[in-house]
């Protein structure tokens, strides 16, 4: 995802062009994983469902090597998507569930998939000085691979629907605080928009080598690694809106560092670091939180919920904006308008939650 937008450039695509297909993989999660979650949750069959999904997804990414017209790229895109979103939510929900009474937890496993990314980004940023961005699909197709086999290694779960719970899925959706967490959720994805559609465009022409930005990208999840390690103790201690809150603050700092001091290398590091709390620590509490709102037979449903309007719909309209805000008022402007947003998340979730339901 980082090198994505890069290689979108190199086929001769303009800022809004790029946001646009940016946000095709943002709004596919709209309706996917609620699809996806509704089949999983009548069936109990998760994990057939993960694995069929990733191999649906590596197939239809293949087109990308038969054409590079925009509308083209678009459908090959949206089709991918279609399969690759259906399968983190579901993951997620395996995993709390294998987790039991043990929820907070869930970060010491998520920390790996943090792990994977650095590895990827690292590896790939000195490639990509030497060969070129045509690569880039390749890298992704390899990848994919490797998820397809590693879905092989997860225990199958009990083929039978979970158990039932009172109430319906809109009943849940219909308490104030429900809606609170995931309109903020929604919010603080959308500020990210401008960072994983133009960050490494937005570096790469500050004067950055591809392989400093992604050792930069790779630094943003060591911090985020680092703080999933100790969340378990976190969240007990300091209670899910007080580090939701903490998360919301920082990011809109973040993108304030980010917009205004892009050739100071030290000050582009701290940003980075932040990272720790604009996805680390927010990620590992909306979870929690989800995990807890929605419980019975509606996890599957409300993981997807979570992923459809934060990195869906919330991605989708952050990439969408970002693309259209830096051809008009420019990139400074934009990462200022992305701090806006995640302090309107904050003022929401401070006015409106009560830690005491959380």
């Amino acid at each position: 995802m980082p090198y994505w937008s890069l290689y979108l450039k190199s086929l001769g695509f303009g800022p809004a062009e790029i946001g646009e297909l940016m946000a095709v993989i943002m709004a596919t999660k709209i309706v996917a994983p609620n699809i996806w979650g509704w089949v999983a949750d009548h069936t109990g069959r998760r994990v057939q469902i993960i694995r069929l999904t990733t191999l649906l997804a590596l197939i239809a990414f293949t087109g990308v090597f038969l054409g590079q017209g925009y509308w083209w790229i678009a459908a090959v895109v949206c089709l991918f998507s279609f399969f690759w979103n259906a399968a983190l939510p579901q993951f997620e929900a395996t995993t709390m569930s294998m987790l039991g009474d043990q929820s907070h937890r869930y970060s010491r496993i998520r920390l790996w998939g943090s792990v994977g990314f650095i590895v990827a980004v690292v590896a790939l940023g000195p490639v990509l000085d030497v060969v070129g961005t045509s690569v880039i699909p390749v890298a992704i197709l390899l990848t994919l691979v490797g998820l397809v086999v590693s879905t092989w290694l997860v225990p199958l779960e009990n083929a039978r629907p979970l158990e039932r719970v009172a109430g319906s899925i809109w009943q849940v959706l219909s308490q104030p605080q429900v809606t609170i967490v995931l309109l903020v959720c929604f919010l603080l994805q959308a500020s990210h928009g401008p960072y994983y559609t133009f960050y490494t465009i937005y570096m790469e022409e500050a004067g950055y080598s591809r392989s400093l930005i992604g050792q930069l990208w790779a630094l943003g999840v060591v911090a985020e690694i680092g703080v999933f390690l100790v969340m378990h103790r976190l969240l007990p201690r300091y209670g899910a809106k007080a580090l939701l809150l903490l998360s919301l603050g920082l990011t809109s700092l973040r993108w304030v560092l980010t917009a205004w001091f892009v050739d100071s290398l030290a000050v582009m590091v701290f940003s980075q670091l932040l990272h720790a709390a604009s996805f680390g620590v927010y990620h590992a509490v909306a979870i929690y939180l989800i995990h807890k709102m929605f419980i019975g037979r509606h996890q599957g449903r409300g993981q997807a919920l979570y992923s459809s309007l934060s990195f869906g719909a919330g991605g989708a309209v952050g990439s969408l904006m970002s693309g259209y805000l830096w051809s008009g008022i420019g990139a400074t402007a934009t990462f200022q308008a992305a701090a806006l947003m995640s302090a309107l998340a904050f003022l929401l979730a401070w006015r409106g939650l009560r830690a005491e339901t959380l």
